[in-house]
């Protein structure tokens, strides 16, 4: 029973310089949501960083919602929270599945993200999974986009700086027959 189990933590990590946060949150269900806010939000103050927090209206949007950040903005890494619980139709499965491969397809392309998105099967394993002075899900979600980043740091920036954004040599646009983008 997990629940029950002591698993080992790493110790955050330390930076020497600044780090700035997003966490992407959708709060379909909120109470839940709220207790993965509070301990991402715990651990984000322990690291020293500074936190932006975002709602978007399901599980599904926040890999897009990261996707943009990471391409427009100057967050150093990402937290990515909310809740699915299985219901009666496939949906469950397909909500699960594509937003957990959307935030690894971002990570694989360089971006620093903590994946606390619950996948349950019912209300109880959620609030057991999310609360802060529990299992905490959410600060776990935070930790782990603050290893990946102080990582990315240890073996030198990417292109781009503190937010990673790839140079126009390197992309190439949808549409864009004739060779990388240029920006």
């Amino acid at each position: 029973m997990a629940g029950t189990e002591t698993h080992y933590e790493l110790p955050l990590p330390s930076f020497d310089a600044p780090v700035k946060l997003l966490i992407v949150v959708a709060p379909y269900y909120k109470d839940i949501a709220d207790q993965q806010i509070a301990g991402a939000k715990a651990v984000a103050a322990e690291a020293g960083a500074e936190v932006e927090l975002v709602e978007v209206p399901g599980a599904l949007e926040i890999p897009s919602a990261i996707a943009t950040a990471h391409r427009l903005s100057n967050f150093d890494a990402y937290v990515a929270l909310g809740c699915v619980i299985r219901g009666e139709t496939t949906h469950y499965d397909t909500v699960c599945n594509d937003s957990s491969r959307g935030l690894t397809l971002l990570g694989l392309q360089g971006c620093c993200v903590g994946n606390g998105i619950l996948t349950v099967e019912n209300r109880e394993q959620a609030v057991v999974r999310a609360e802060a002075a529990g299992q905490n899900k959410g600060g776990g979600a935070a930790a782990a986009a603050l290893h990946l980043l102080a990582l990315q740091r240890r073996w030198g920036k990417p292109k781009g700086g503190f937010g990673f954004k790839p140079s126009g040599e390197d992309t190439l646009m949808a549409g864009d027959a004739e060779g990388p983008a240029t920006a």
